[in-house]
């Protein structure tokens, strides 16, 4: 079973919004065992519309539009599908209840152009959306089904939930779609491919393997298309089992799992405290932190020491050190987690410091380096990392590799 996703508008097209409807779409599509075979944005024109719908109907059961339900001339979808479907309008008396009362509850008066709203194709079934004005609208022919939802994603969210998929799935039988996804840490994509390459090679012809880079981490995903879901369930769990001997020190865990998750258990089990010393990176170390509840138990400060003045003054970095090395040095690093530990009296303290960009850089230190430091009861350990040449690249680069520096010192603790 396979779909098509359409999401309309002049705004997406021109970057004015970011269209999130068709990745919660095709969440919906994939959890009940249809394959996304296709997602296409296009404009608020009455071509496109009629050109991407056909063109849909030739590969796909299933096609999603959302956007152009709106009251207003420039909001044209549903008149365009009347006319794809040979369809009459109608007028539905419960759309109009539910849009008038709705808008007495706001306050707005309910006026020729919000009436138009309970206008629909004769053809199609009413998607009750609960929450907005513009209903959900489902068309059946030659055996396809095509839906039009609102755009404002909270509705469209909805109706996808309360309506679509409870209808498809009494519509189709659906095999079902399985995705596991194992989150990595450590090595770069090339290096994760070559070491588990045989694995690789070992996976039966029905299990399909991603890999999915981002800051710090790579994910793998294994995924099986139109299967019996509890068996490939588990040999998908067995086949990840027997990865952690090839790579034991790079699993951090799976599907949302994150290595500041690790060191946030491993503190709060431990009784231990952290504090951080950013320049680069601006106060992303803690960020990453404070968005895990509980994380007050451990995470005592967070000094964003961006100038020269502010690491000497607050952090207690010799003015030698800076006039002899330069701030983004081995040495200042140490220095600055060293006096986040002092000022802060935490078990360990983490340091960032590097040439962010786009100026800034010279041979021997060019754009993206950045060294880093964490200092312990045992020591200070500091490495340097060249974490890319765009300016937000490098300071998540440099936060992901200064939260892994702590990650490995605590396993190796364990």
């Amino acid at each position: 079973m396979q779909a098509t996703i359409i999401t309309i508008g002049d705004e997406i097209l021109i970057g004015q919004i970011v269209d999130t409807n068709s990745v919660s779409i095709a969440k919906h599509l994939n959890a009940a065992g249809i394959v996304v075979r296709e997602k296409c944005s296009i404009g608020d024109e009455r071509d496109e519309i009629v050109a991407a719908v056909r063109r849909a109907e030739e590969r796909s059961e299933v096609i999603i539009l959302t956007g152009g339900l709106g009251p207003t001339k420039d909001d044209i979808t549903k008149k365009t599908l009347a006319e794809l479907f040979h369809s009459p309008m109608r007028f539905d008396e419960a759309v109009a209840t539910h849009v008038e009362r709705m808008l007495a509850e706001r306050g707005i008066a309910f006026n020729e152009l919000n009436r138009s709203q309970a206008e629909v194709p004769a053809c199609c079934t009413v998607l009750h959306n609960a929450h907005g004005t513009a209903p959900g609208m489902w068309f059946e022919e030659q055996g396809r089904v095509v839906v039009s939802l609102p755009g404002v994603p909270f509705e469209m969210e909805h109706l996808m939930q309360d309506e679509v998929m409870p209808r498809l799935k009494a519509r189709f039988a659906l095999r079902q779609i399985v995705h596991r996804t194992l989150i990595t840490a450590g090595l770069a994509e090339s290096l994760l491919a070559e070491q588990i390459a045989s694995w690789e090679e070992s996976l039966p012809p029905f299990l399909k393997l991603a890999y999915l880079p981002s800051a710090g981490v790579v994910r793998l995903r294994l995924s099986a298309y139109e299967v019996e879901g509890e068996s490939v369930a588990e040999e998908i769990e067995r086949r990840f089992a027997t990865l952690k001997n090839y790579i034991p020190s790079y699993i951090v865990g799976f599907e949302t799992a994150t290595v500041e998750e690790m060191v946030h258990k491993m503190l709060i089990a431990r009784g231990e405290t952290l504090a951080a010393a950013e320049s680069c990176t601006g106060g992303r170390i803690a960020a990453k932190f404070t968005a895990l509840a509980g994380a007050s138990a451990y995470l005592l400060s967070d000094v964003v020491a961006y100038s020269n003045e502010a690491k000497h003054s607050i952090l207690g970095v010799e003015n030698e050190t800076l006039a002899a090395y330069g701030a983004v040095s081995e040495q200042v690093a140490r220095q600055m987690a060293e006096g986040a530990r002092r000022l802060s009296g935490a078990t360990y303290a983490l340091s960032t410091t590097g040439i962010a960009g786009p100026t800034g850089g010279s041979k021997e230190k060019p754009v993206g380096t950045v060294w880093m430091a964490l200092a312990t009861p045992e020591g200070t350990t500091a490495v340097r990392h060249a974490c890319g040449t765009d300016r937000g690249q490098i300071a998540d680069r440099a936060t992901a590799y200064a939260i892994r520096l702590l990650r490995d010192y605590l396993r190796e603790k364990a």
